[in-house]
């Protein structure tokens, strides 16, 4: 058993993994070291975002428990849409991604799902879906006196299209989700200005990034990987043997 875990993620994948666990923790002890919710929070987030590169419905249990406690954060901080983001919108998609995931897996393995693809017109529905909920969240974020409300909103848009995305098994949540990052980045940078604290979460953020930019990379194998070989061609390996 302890083999098959040690060799299910590749040594890259440890590095980033381990790498991301360590920094974090650095940057707690460094920035912090008082507020343990922000450090249990950052440290399950990175490993959500691991599994989620692997396509594997772990990641979405965790990142189910990674949204309840970045929304206790950020109200600790005023950021309203935030709080009512992940706890309103990206937890309960967890859950349907995670049905949606194990309902599909790749020939029956379920530690890894099968990639879906967006019909036709879905991609348009999805962005006019976005421009509403954003507009309607402007509106509801000013009033609850949201903290930097311009960068607040953006990121109710780009939270909105990385569980959509995510819940329709599609690669490019994990863009969706990279963008969130660096909007979030620059939320608790402004953050930071007024509480030095929250510098260890833009910490975390950044690391976010780099972690989901290696998910859409993953994700676009795993699409070549389980796509029917052409007649006469071997088909391509499966990126989780590897």
């Amino acid at each position: 058993m302890f083999k098959k875990i040690l060799h299910y993620f590749t040594p890259g994948e440890w590095l980033l993994w381990l790498g991301s666990l360590a920094l974090i923790s650095l940057s707690f002890a460094l920035f912090d070291r008082e507020n343990i919710l922000t450090l249990a929070a950052s440290l399950v987030g990175a490993t959500s975002l691991i599994f989620c590169a692997k396509g594997n419905p772990l990641g979405q249990v965790l990142m189910l428990a990674f949204s309840v406690l970045y929304g206790i954060i950020s109200y600790t901080f005023a950021y309203y849409g935030e709080m009512i983001t992940y706890l309103g919108m990206t937890a309960p998609m967890a859950v349907f991604a995670l049905v949606a995931w194990l309902r599909h897996p790749y020939k029956g393995q379920r530690a890894q799902v099968a990639v879906g693809k967006l019909k036709k017109g879905e991609w348009l529905w999805m962005l006019l879906a976005a421009a509403a909920i954003t507009a309607a969240f402007w509106f509801i974020l000013e009033a609850f006196h949201t903290a930097n409300l311009v960068p607040s909103t953006v990121s109710v848009t780009t939270s909105f299209l990385a569980v959509y995305l995510t819940f329709r098994r599609s690669p490019y949540f994990a863009l969706a989700y990279a963008a969130n990052d660096v909007v979030l980045i620059v939320l608790w940078v402004l953050a930071t200005l007024e509480d030095a604290a929250y510098l260890s979460v833009a910490v975390c953020f950044a690391l976010f990034l780099v972690n989901d930019l290696y998910g859409f990379w993953n994700w676009m194998r795993m699409r070549r990987a389980q796509q029917p070989a052409p007649a006469g061609r071997a088909p391509a390996a499966d990126p989780t043997e590897q």
